[in-house]
């Protein structure tokens, strides 16, 4: 079976018709993944007896007769921040080296429930802090679409996963960016959703008020139907929300014409590729000619996101990654004499340069002197960029934006100049400070064939206009890409 372009719909109607069976499926995969993964680096551990036993009990309702659930046989990967029962959950860092979670995520446990097969656990940046996928304590991983290109990060071995076709979907995380960078640089859709939309119980955080688990897929229709499988509330999460959830799936066949389309003129400013402007220019074209009203707007604040975000980010991981000392789960330094000793020298040991440098820049703004300078006053910034979108989305339906200033960049172009790869960020982090939702779909190429992704930002869980108006723009790029 051609595994090129694999789609929820395909897999579901091949098994339907018993063109394949779900454990053969599983076993393509697999087969494809030991081919090629060699160089790609997307996947840490692979789960294959869970997911022949999965296969398996899909296979059977299949021969029975019954009707298969949504994911029925759909192979999927989970990113390695997301702990899954049985497999190693590093978060791409050595001071996990060697931990099995005794339980699933909650999004991990829908997906399953939904039908779906679970291959393994994906790379990625560690602790989920970066934007290339550089940072794993486990090796780079590389852009399918160019071997010599990052595929964008936290979330790149999700990115790197879909397009290469190793998984049908994968889960990624976002957190200022880390699932819709990553779709761009690899020419994929990726979803975040809105904060509190879908569980982060199983979820190791790196940054809790800003963490979001979504999914990353080949097509816009698919991704909503993953997430409308993710989305709801969770009594084992205080930050689920209990709003009932939208019809995505069904969203997908209304028209968009006469929606309000916003463009911030902030984001179109100096740093911008010119082939991404191109690209996004093409797709506001499309858009007014299916019908919608595209207009200008401003989010006067964006200039302070990236730094905003750098202070709360580094300052909320911080707090979170003290647990992780040598005590209860991961590495142990055998070197240490005395306690005090030992917390010192396995977090050494155990965390990278990119996790240091953001647990010292944290520590230091929730420091005695400094907390109301730095991190008070970014949660006041945080304020004031949320009330910006709220005044845009009261003009508009959506906004469109760039998702990075720049195409897939080379690896090693950025790593030693930490300001260079933040600001990678700059168009994706005023969207996780402010909670809203967005998707990066595929909406061009550059002269040298590297992906091209739009962004369209939504309203507070108003992820069916998003998805509205992405399928929209995925159709334009079909029709002329």
């Amino acid at each position: 079976m051609e595994l090129d372009s694999l789609t929820i719909d395909g897999a579901r109607a091949a098994l339907a018709s018993s063109e394949v069976t779900a454990t053969t499926l599983a076993e393509l995969h697999y087969e494809r993944i030991a081919a090629r993964d060699g160089t790609i680096n997307s996947f840490l551990a692979l789960s294959r007896e869970r997911a022949l036993e999965q296969a398996a009990k899909i296979d059977g309702m299949a021969a029975r007769g019954e009707d298969l659930p949504v994911l029925a046989g759909v192979p999927v990967g989970i990113k390695d921040v997301l702990v899954m029962k049985g497999a190693p959950a590093t978060a791409g860092s050595l001071i996990l080296k060697g931990y099995r979670p005794p339980y699933d995520a909650t999004a991990v446990a829908k997906l399953e429930a939904a039908g779906a097969v679970l291959l393994g656990k994906l790379n990625c940046d560690e602790f989920a802090m970066g934007s290339s996928n550089e940072n794993s304590a486990y090796g780079p991983v590389l852009n399918p679409r160019a071997l010599d290109r990052v595929p964008g990060g936290s979330s790149g071995g999700s990115a790197a996963a879909v397009a290469a076709d190793f998984a049908v979907a994968t889960l990624g995380t976002d957190t200022g960016g880390s699932i819709r960078q990553p779709a761009a640089f690899c020419g994929v859709v990726g979803v975040l959703p809105t904060y509190g939309r879908v569980s982060r119980y199983g979820l190791i955080a790196f940054a809790s008020s800003l963490d979001r688990v979504g999914p990353l897929t080949k097509t816009v229709k698919d991704a909503a139907t993953v997430l409308q499988v993710l989305a709801g509330h969770d009594v084992l999460d205080a930050t689920s929300s209990e709003r009932p959830v939208d019809d995505y799936v069904g969203a997908l066949s209304k028209p968009v014409e006469g929606l309000r389309v916003g463009v911030p003129e902030e984001y179109f400013g100096e740093g911008l590729d010119p082939e991404i402007r191109a690209a996004i220019d093409g797709v506001l074209a499309g858009l007014k000619t299916a019908g919608c009203v595209v207009k200008p707007v401003s989010l006067p604040h964006t200039k302070y996101a990236i730094p905003t975000y750098y202070v709360i980010a580094t300052a909320e991981a911080s707090s979170n990654l003290s647990r992780f000392d040598g005590v209860r789960f991961g590495l142990r330094s055998e070197e240490a004499k005395t306690l005090s000793e030992m917390f010192r020298k396995t977090r050494d040991a155990g965390f990278g340069a990119e996790v240091k440098r953001r647990i010292l820049l944290g520590t230091y703004s929730l420091s005695a002197g400094y907390y109301d300078a730095y991190y008070r006053k970014a949660q006041q910034v945080r304020t004031l960029l949320t009330r910006d979108f709220l005044t845009a989305f009261a003009e508009v339906d959506v906004l469109v934006a760039p998702v990075t200033p720049t195409p897939a960049f080379k690896l090693g172009a950025k790593t030693d100049d930490p300001v260079q790869m933040y600001l990678e960020d700059i168009y994706s982090v005023a969207a996780s400070l402010a909670g809203i939702c967005g998707v990066s779909v595929p909406c061009g190429e550059t002269k040298d064939g590297l992906p091209i992704g739009v962004q369209v930002m939504g309203r507070h869980f108003d992820e069916a206009t998003m998805f509205r108006v992405a399928k929209a723009v995925e159709a334009g790029f079909e029709a002329h890409g």
